[in-house]
């Protein structure tokens, strides 16, 4: 499966983003799907992630009730919106697909299909 991540942009600070992320050549809908950061010192962090049919998601602390993630398996897409963005959430953005069960799905390791990231700078 290839994904596609996009959305990304120069933003201030209270702001508000949506990014798409596009998958081919799999249908996504038997996948739970994640998001992930990447900071320019390459810490990289998990921002949440959404279950295969959408009935459930998880987000890191720092990012509820800030940013949410929808999917539309219909059109093979995963969206992550992001309100209230800060300067801290100024890193590179990657959507991915997991296999793994729901319980492991904040685990890096467990994502093996990661699309091409898309920045996102908060900056006034």
């Amino acid at each position: 499966v290839q994904l596609q991540a996009s959305g990304g942009g120069l933003v201030q600070p209270g702001g508000s983003l949506r990014l798409s992320c596009a998958a081919s050549g799999r249908t996504i809908s038997y996948y739970h799907m994640g998001w992930f950061r990447q900071f320019s010192e390459q810490r990289e962090e998990f921002v949440g992630a959404i279950s295969r049919n959408g009935d459930s998601t998880r987000y890191l602390e720092s990012v509820k009730g800030r940013f949410t993630i929808s999917r539309d398996n219909a059109k093979n897409m995963v969206y992550l919106q992001m309100n209230s963005l800060q300067p801290e959430d100024t890193a590179v953005y990657y959507c991915a697909v997991t296999q793994s069960i729901w319980a492991r799905v904040d685990l890096r390791r467990e994502y093996p299909y990661w699309g091409q990231g898309t920045q996102v700078t908060v900056s006034s």
